[in-house]
């Protein structure tokens, strides 16, 4: 699957109806404060072993907004695949979601 195509599904699909919108959207709002406060510790000369530790908190909780979403997809999109007991699309949902899950992982230094 190429990035095109995961971009055009991405906005053909409205976000899972399950109920975590709101805190999702409360959640990166918070996070994008949070990037900004190290960029300015950063910028202004702070220890560089806090800069870390903020940095850490931030990718803390932008892995938390993750499991969200991911929870979302599982409990929305893919349950309705299941429910629709169409074997093609319910395997085609399996498999974006081991793949997107490993691209994270990878993406977070892990192995696959």
């Amino acid at each position: 699957m190429t990035t095109a195509s995961v971009t055009t599904r991405t906005r053909e699909t409205s976000h899972s109806t399950t109920g975590h919108q709101r805190e999702v959207a409360n959640r990166l709002r918070k996070v994008g404060g949070q990037l900004n406060g190290v960029h300015s510790m950063y910028e202004n000369g702070r220890y560089c072993l806090d800069v870390l530790d903020q940095l850490s908190a931030v990718t803390a909780a932008t892995d938390a907004v993750a499991l969200l979403i991911l929870e979302d997809h599982i409990r929305g999109c893919l349950r309705v695949a299941i429910d629709r007991d169409d074997r093609d699309d319910r395997d085609e949902k399996v498999e974006e979601v081991v793949a997107v899950v490993s691209r994270y992982v990878r993406g977070r230094g892990g192995r696959r």
